[in-house]
């Protein structure tokens, strides 16, 4: 037995060695190559003065923005969601205590802050009402009563997973909100919850082409006889990319994308920075009208301001029309980027942010007498309940949200949306990576964050002293502003 024991420890410690003695000759060879390569290449200075060392300068750079994530940023540092607004999320989704202990972290000094002006006397639990349903589109054949202040907002199959649209849409229903089906079109996937779907119809029209790539009624007809279609938007402009089109990249354009979408299998789909089809205001006017005609539902649009005198001349257009003639509701995103992958210039610099332009086109609309006919929705990194319920006080009918309700899925900000690689399964086609997200997990996730946002922004209001969200008014909310000053809404913007 000795002796069997003794030969099993040599012959195990010779394979070892043996093993190592293998994989240190490969590795020996491997940076031989890798050096000379480094010495020869043309394109980067770094390798070619330091070879196969230089190599981690890069290596450091592309690990470093995960590294701060979780060892180095404060909870409040980075963007652009910080730790603790993504925690918040989080816990909400798990339907777990979101109590913190032993005061906020939050800054009240850092201009744009915003908090809310409590009364002294808020609230009763019994004397708080439930939010009662909205309806937008009275003048059309269906309108939508919708249920929810807070919504999912536009956010692709095609760009987003097959198991995450089912789990928002099986969460959408859960909850009793809308889900926007971004620019991507309607999919099996969106329509098997059974949840309220808004149809986004993008500058390419997916879904509503021809074998030409031609907006058809008949396409248009068809997707508005879908029961769970409730209504259409038409959008113009989102933040990620005011002024450019969408793109999808070949890897993800699948043959069951390719079927929702109405283009080729396997190439980049790019849409026009514009609808060809709209070049003013009563061309814009035009199409929502014929939408409306063709389907019999609510049509509005979605779009980032940045000049707003042209608001003057699209509602004096709609009241010579007539007032029936006015979108039934605008989506106003903000500037500072969404979900999609767009360049630099047009994220960081192009568009108003959401708390200048909010403001502006509610006044415009009240200056007009169109703010009861038209529904403004409010869209662009609302995911907490202080900037729902700051976007209510500036007049918001609705907010919605799509990174909210990504993280509702367990995204953790890696920053792969704009490629196939994203390692929670939310933005990638990869079977292996979308194994991970369970729809019929994530979907009871998903229904948990919108009803504690709900609750929460109901908390927030009667402390403001009224009974419900939307009777949230500019005077309950203030902002800081330069000087770490803090100046109440209604005086910052005073309504018209």
């Amino acid at each position: 037995m000795n002796d069997q024991v003794t030969s099993f420890a040599i012959n195990f410690i010779a394979f070892v060695g043996i093993a190592f003695l293998v994989v240190f000759v490969i590795a020996l060879f491997a940076a031989i190559v890798l050096y000379q390569i480094d010495k020869h290449q043309t394109a980067q200075t770094i390798r070619r003065n330091y070879p196969l060392i230089g190599r981690f300068r890069y290596l450091f750079e592309h690990i470093g923005e995960f590294f701060r994530q979780y060892f180095f940023a404060m909870d409040r540092e980075e963007m652009p969601f910080n730790r603790a607004q993504r925690s918040w999320v989080y816990r909400a989704a798990k339907n777990v205590d979101s109590t913190i202990a032993f005061g906020s972290s939050r800054d009240l000094r850092i201009p744009g802050t915003y908090y809310f002006l409590n009364c002294p006397f808020p609230t009763l639990k019994e004397d708080a009402v439930k939010t009662q349903a909205l309806r937008i589109g009275p003048y059309c054949q269906h309108p939508y009563d919708a249920p929810s202040f807070f919504n999912i907002s536009g956010m692709s199959y095609g760009a987003m997973s097959k198991p995450a649209i089912q789990a928002l849409a099986q969460g959408a229903k859960k909850a009793g909100c809308w889900m926007n089906t971004g620019e991507g079109g309607v999919s099996p996937f969106h329509l098997e919850a059974g949840c309220d779907i808004v149809y986004q119809i993008g500058t390419a029209k997916y879904g509503l082409r021809d074998e030409n790539g031609n907006f058809t009624d008949e396409k248009l007809k068809e997707k508005g006889d879908l029961p769970q279609v409730k209504m259409f938007e038409i959008k113009l402009s989102q933040g990620a990319k005011p002024g450019k089109g969408g793109i999808l990249p070949a890897e993800k354009v699948t043959p069951e994308i390719a079927a929702v979408r109405g283009i080729p299998v396997g190439e980049d789909s790019l849409s026009p920075n514009r609808h060809p089809d709209i070049a003013s205001v009563d061309d814009l006017l035009d199409m929502i009208e014929r939408v409306r005609r063709v389907t019999g539902k609510p049509c509005g649009f979605k779009l980032v301001m940045g000049d707003s005198e042209w608001l003057d001349d699209f509602c004096e257009a709609v009241n010579k029309r007539g007032v029936e003639s006015a979108p039934d509701f605008i989506t106003l995103d903000s500037a500072d980027g969404g979900t999609g992958a767009a360049p630099m210039p047009l994220m960081d610099s192009v568009g108003l942010p959401l708390r200048e332009s909010l403001p502006i086109l509610v006044n415009k609309l009240m200056a007009h007498n169109l703010r009861d006919r038209v529904r403004v929705i409010a869209s662009g990194k609302l995911i907490n309940p202080t900037d729902v319920g700051a976007a209510l006080c500036m007049g918001a009918d609705f907010a919605v949200t799509g990174r909210g309700f990504m993280f509702a899925l367990g995204c953790i900000q890696a920053l792969q949306c704009n490629k196939n690689t994203c390692p929670t399964g939310i933005t990638t086609h990869d079977p292996d990576l979308q194994r991970g997200l369970v729809p019929e997990v994530k979907a009871d996730r998903v229904a948990n964050y919108h009803n504690h946002l709900v609750h929460e922004v109901e908390m927030i209001a009667h402390s403001c002293g009224v009974t419900e969200p939307r009777k949230l008014k500019r005077k309950h909310c203030a902002i800081v502003v330069e000087g770490s000053r803090s100046i109440p809404l209604n005086i910052l913007y005073p309504e018209y």
